[in-house]
């Protein structure tokens, strides 16, 4: 089995698990050290049904669950999951969340695959063959400007560092103030409306590595550009190592990137 089907039928089966539960969750409870991060059972539940998954198909690679942690079979392959992404939104009967399953070959996303259950649609690519929804090619916008584009930005509180909340409202003031309209549901959902170009962008400065593998591959097979925050490279090198790391991303076609970055970095 390829690497791509299997992601596109382990996201499937995972969907029904996610549509099964979906509007009745009453086990939410809040990580330990992090106010932003919920965790249901559901959670538990898909990421074990795609870790055993892994296991059963590839039993050699390495895999990063955000829920399981870290099994390291010292493969240079290397499975990155988000059982739930937006599990907030999951939690209080809002559908916009999703799941995300990538694959790194030594530190480089080679495909990933990426299931909004509540809208039936899987966003998967592999490198070098395109993205698609579904069975359909997908493109991120023709658009060449901010102001006629709908951008999505992520955002959470730190309690812990405000100075760092206030930091990022002034630049997103600035971006506000040069787009059309800014759009957030701060979960998978908003990468795949930037992968089939009906937002031009989707930033954030609060993430993990699980967050980022799979979306990467589909927004750049899809014509886009994927970078850190400020413009650079992500480094997924020894990506065992970086459960714990934030990550940052500024996610657009190449066009709205370049504007975008023009403005973050004035």
């Amino acid at each position: 089995m390829s690497h791509l089907l299997f992601i596109e039928e382990t996201l499937k089966a995972a969907s029904a698990i996610a549509v099964q539960h979906f509007g009745g969750i009453k086990d939410t409870t809040i990580k330990t050290g992090d106010n932003n991060q919920v965790l249901t059972k559901t959670d538990l539940e898909i990421g074990k049904y795609i870790v055993d998954a892994i296991r059963s198909t590839y039993p050699h690679d390495n895999i990063i669950d955000e829920e399981a942690g870290v099994i390291d079979n010292h493969s240079t392959y290397t499975w990155v999951v988000d059982p739930i992404d937006g599990t907030a939104n999951f939690a209080q009967g809002i559908p916009t969340y999703g799941i995300l399953l990538g694959l790194l070959r030594e530190g480089e996303p080679i495909v990933g695959g990426m299931a909004l259950p509540s809208f039936g649609d899987t966003y998967s690519a592999e490198r070098g063959k395109g993205a698609k929804r579904n069975s359909t090619s997908i493109k991120v916008t023709s658009q060449e400007k901010l102001s006629n584009s709908l951008i999505s930005y992520g955002i959470d509180g730190h309690q812990e560092n405000p100075t760092l909340t206030h930091e990022e409202i002034t630049i997103l003031e600035k971006i506000v103030l040069n787009v059309r309209n800014l759009r957030t549901t701060n979960s998978a959902y908003d990468f795949g409306l930037v992968a089939d170009g009906r937002y031009g962008a989707y930033l954030n400065k609060t993430s993990k590595i699980w967050d980022n593998v799979a979306p990467q591959i589909i927004i750049e097979e899809a014509g886009g550009a994927y970078t850190d925050f400020y413009g650079e490279p992500l480094d997924y090198t020894r990506p065992l190592t970086k459960a714990a790391v934030n990550f940052t991303y500024c996610a657009a076609s190449p066009i709205l990137h370049k504007e975008l970055q023009a403005i973050i970095h004035s």
